[in-house]
């Protein structure tokens, strides 16, 4: 089944919605944005939710022990890089993690789809980061942000161009597609892809940090549907 997740939860009604109508993990975003939420906000969340759904951090440039802290704090069985990280911080962030006993954290790196397109210039971080990290990262979740907005951009990179390289990726790596994702559009996603999840925000939302319980309900039901097409 593709995994999916409902990321820039703000709340736990929210939580409880996405949770119950069929979604793999929620995320929660540290790092600044409209949707930014606390630990301790996000620890009386997670208190309150099955077990069995992930719980994703989001983070920027954060120093390792940040995260470690955080992870702890606020309940999460995993974490999302979403900034300029190298391969040295992950390895750290590995080593502090099972140093306090959370070996078993999901690492996911954030990286913007035209830092792997060997023509652009933003391109020599993405393509050394994923040549070294097989063994440091659990996916690689791939979206349209810019250098100003690292994620929550709510647009789709260009699909038909980045393809061939999702594809290449997707031989070494946990693809997750992000980006302007929503119900209308999740199948052809699937379909060009196969990726092995899919992120959605403001796809499920009514405004920005608010979600949409029928917008959840068809984005889930749209992902399953195309699972069996």
């Amino acid at each position: 089944m593709t995994w999916v997740k409902i990321c820039a939860t703000t709340s736990l009604d929210d939580a409880q919605i996405a949770a119950e109508t069929g979604a793999d993990a929620l995320g929660f975003i540290f790092a600044p944005s409209a949707r930014r939420v606390s630990p301790k906000d996000v620890a009386k969340i997670t208190a309150k939710l099955p077990k069995a759904i992930e719980k994703i951090g989001v983070f920027v440039n954060q120093r390792p022990e940040i995260i470690v802290d955080t992870v702890q704090d606020a309940g999460l069985t995993g974490v999302q890089l979403h900034g300029s990280e190298e391969l040295a911080l992950v390895r750290e962030l590995r080593k502090r993690a099972i140093a306090a006993g959370i070996g078993g954290l999901r690492v996911l790196k954030g990286l913007h789809a035209r830092e792997l397109m060997p023509e652009h210039p933003e391109s020599a971080y993405g393509i050394t980061f994923v040549r070294g990290a097989a063994e440091l990262v659990d996916g690689v979740l791939l979206d349209s942000g810019t250098p100003e907005r690292r994620g929550g951009t709510g647009r789709t990179f260009d699909w038909d161009e980045a393809a061939p390289m999702v594809r290449l990726l997707a031989r070494k790596h946990n693809v997750v597609v992000a980006g302007g994702l929503n119900a209308q559009n999740v199948t052809r996603a699937m379909k060009l892809f196969g990726p092995w999840g899919v992120d959605v925000v403001s796809g499920v939302e009514r405004e920005p940090g608010k979600k949409d319980p029928e917008k959840i309900k068809a984005f889930i039901a749209a992902v399953r549907a195309a699972e069996g097409a």
